[in-house]
């Protein structure tokens, strides 16, 4: 029985209440964590999915480079002017797949273009620098893309994919 005199002066009972209540709680704690923890993606699950950063000052003008995101290769072409310019003179009208080359790069950063390289016929991979277009070709099935990425002849019904990318600086980009 708690006086008046002992709430001023808490007892060697409130003590171990106290005590018991704080011991239970870390307990309970500690046999959770493992239980909670196990449910995070594993670290190789997580390093999959990951942006990645390209460094693009080795890349010279006209070379592409192709690198991987999430299992799948990407090229990063260092586009020539007069592979811009052709890639801009096409009547977007007439593609099968229309989308203009403005629309497929970053502003301010044209001479770059970053595609998925996967033909979205049957997910062969396309070779870089052939074809008619100077852009992409297909040897499984004879897509050909140009070099904006967007399909111009052959069975291939979109164009390459743009995945999400962003620069960080002017000679390096953020892919994811």
């Amino acid at each position: 029985m708690t006086t008046a005199s002992s709430a001023d002066h808490p007892t060697r009972r409130d003590f171990l209440f106290v005590a018991t209540g704080a011991a239970a709680a870390v307990g309970g704690a500690a046999a959770l964590w493992p239980f909670i923890s196990q449910m995070n993606p594993d670290a190789s699950t997580i390093a999959a999915g990951a942006p990645i950063e390209v460094d693009l000052s080795p890349v010279a003008e006209g070379q592409d480079i192709k690198v991987f995101w999430r299992g799948k290769p990407i090229y990063i072409s260092h586009r020539t002017k007069k592979q811009i310019d052709e890639a801009r003179a096409v009547n977007v009208a007439s593609l099968p797949d229309p989308q203009t080359d403005e629309a497929r790069v970053k502003s301010g950063h044209e001479q770059w273009l970053v595609v998925i390289g996967i033909c979205t016929h049957l997910g062969c991979i396309p070779i870089a620098h052939e074809g008619n277009y100077d852009g992409f070709f297909c040897p499984c099935h004879g897509s050909q893309y140009d070099s904006s990425g967007r399909i111009r002849q052959g069975p291939a019904p979109a164009n390459l994919a743009v995945p999400p990318y962003q620069f960080v600086s002017d000679t390096k980009i953020q892919i994811g």
